[in-house]
């Protein structure tokens, strides 16, 4: 697999592959956070690195799911089929997903557990989805949102890079066998997670 012309790691990725050689402003907070364990005796860390993350960020500008609810809605509006905005590759490929509420569960166990601490992390909802298996999203209703500009709530270069390229798979074994256990069925997060959107009127 290549990306911008650089060769990088065969799937499934897992904590201990070295560091790509690009610029990655991943490396940068890891370093930051490395720097200040060092200089502070007894302070420990951990280092959670999930996939694509399906939560509750209408404002964040790498939010999937308000950008698919946005393009849902637009389609409906306009009386047009719902199609993938993305390659037939991704349609058909397996790839993984990490629910927001799973990362918080592996940070929290992270921090109170003594044999999880000082160690990095993947956290994925621990089953492999196909996209063209799901494809919940569907854009009902117009009235009463909360009133939001389009690009607050649809970051669309993200769902053009996340929907245009090969999908990554990561390995959670060195979790399970330091002791985390969590899971999520990945359709019933995206679907859960839609729903709060529309429950606090930012998409339709």
């Amino acid at each position: 697999m290549k990306l911008s012309r650089k060769v990088v790691h065969d799937p499934p990725y897992h904590e201990d592959l070295p560091r790509l050689d690009v610029q990655n402003f991943y490396y940068t907070l890891e370093d930051i956070l490395f720097d200040s364990v060092q200089r502070k005796e007894g302070l420990t860390w951990s280092v959670h690195r999930p996939e694509v993350i399906f939560g509750f960020s209408p404002y964040s500008t790498m939010n999937l799911i308000g950008a698919l609810c946005v393009y849902a809605t637009i389609c409906k509006h306009e009386g047009v089929s719902l199609k993938f905005p993305g390659t037939k590759e991704v349609w058909e490929q397996y790839s993984d997903s990490s629910d927001a509420d799973l990362i918080a569960e592996q940070q929290i166990w992270a921090a109170i557990d003594p044999y999880a601490k000082s160690e990095a992390y993947k956290v994925s909802n621990g089953q492999r989805r196909c996209i063209q298996m799901e494809a919940p999203v569907e854009g009902i209703g117009e009235n009463g949102l909360v009133a939001t500009k389009l690009e607050e709530v649809a970051a669309w270069w993200f769902v053009d890079a996340l929907l245009g390229w090969e999908c990554m798979l990561d390995s959670m074994n060195k979790s399970k066998r330091h002791g985390f256990l969590g899971f999520r069925n990945s359709k019933s997060s995206l679907i859960s997670w839609i729903d709060k959107m529309k429950r606090y009127k930012i998409v339709p």
